[in-house]
């Protein structure tokens, strides 16, 4: 049976809504975007529109939502965005104790035309915090030289994540995997350990680094971790040996000869400068 959506806005006093004016941030327009803004919401909000003009995006920080449509409902968990095609019905409600989220409205024009999808749709593993920044940065910064940097990181990311490219998303997924080994370079990152995050095959993943990087994945892992050698080296006093065990290196030769592989010196001749 189909689901009955009437309108409906029912927004309780637990909720905290930043609504981004567009009359002060212009710059916005230009990418076809109607409205916009970042919600904190608890306890009661239920909206729901029948056939809008504008296609609607939800992307969920934290806690839960829940997405109906005629046909489907769908839970919207932490980094999932939900796409809600331009004139198609929609309800969104919390489905927990909190649910925080950032929305656009965007115009249904050319610029938007491949989002003009059959049905609504929920992509998981989204890392659009950065989005999410340069949204709250944009309601807050009354400075509008200051928000015209902003602009370009919303182009990037709407676009980067909206682009009908298989080859985009498989790059997008690679870089969400390099900021993650990034982020733990002392972990035993092995190629078995790279796929399985991605569950990709090992020969796939090699063609998506040499494709992306111009390396291989364990090539592209000591890049990172002689880049953040190179920082710690310059910016504490820590001894060479726990540099390169925080790096992710139990055998200080192995770190020493990696390091002067890539910098054409030792870690300590990179130290005295």
């Amino acid at each position: 049976m189909k689901n009955q959506i009437k309108d409906l806005l029912d927004i309780g006093q637990n909720c905290y809504e930043r609504f981004i004016n567009l009359d002060v941030t212009a710059e916005m327009k230009h990418l076809d975007i109607t409205l916009a803004g970042c919600s904190n919401l608890s306890g009661k909000y239920c909206v729901a529109r029948t056939a809008p003009l504008e296609h609607t995006l939800f992307y969920t920080l934290k806690g839960q939502g829940k997405l109906t449509t005629i046909d489907n409902e769908h839970l919207l968990v932490a980094n999932t965005l939900a796409i809600l095609p331009a004139k198609q019905s929609f309800e969104v409600s919390i489905a927990g104790e909190q649910w925080d989220i950032i929305w656009l409205n965007l115009a249904n024009t050319e610029r938007w035309q491949h989002i003009a999808l059959e049905q609504a749709i929920v992509i998981s593993d989204q890392q659009l915090q950065p989005l999410h920044f340069a949204m709250e940065l944009l309601y807050s910064e009354p400075d509008a030289r200051l928000r015209e940097g902003v602009i370009p990181i919303i182009n990037y990311y709407l676009n980067a994540t909206l682009r009908d490219d298989k080859q985009n998303k498989a790059n997008n997924r690679l870089h969400s995997l390099f900021q993650n080994i990034e982020k733990r370079l002392q972990y035993n990152w092995t190629i078995e350990a790279m796929c399985d995050q991605l569950h990709y095959s090992p020969p796939h993943l090699h063609r998506l680094c040499q494709a992306q990087f111009g390396k291989s994945p364990i090539q592209k892992l000591i890049h990172l971790r002689i880049e953040r050698a190179k920082s710690l080296l310059l910016n504490t006093r820590w001894p060479v040996q726990h540099v390169a065990s925080y790096v992710g290196y139990t055998n200080i030769f192995n770190f020493s000869k990696s390091f002067k592989k890539l910098v054409g010196v030792s870690p300590s001749e990179f130290r005295r400068g």
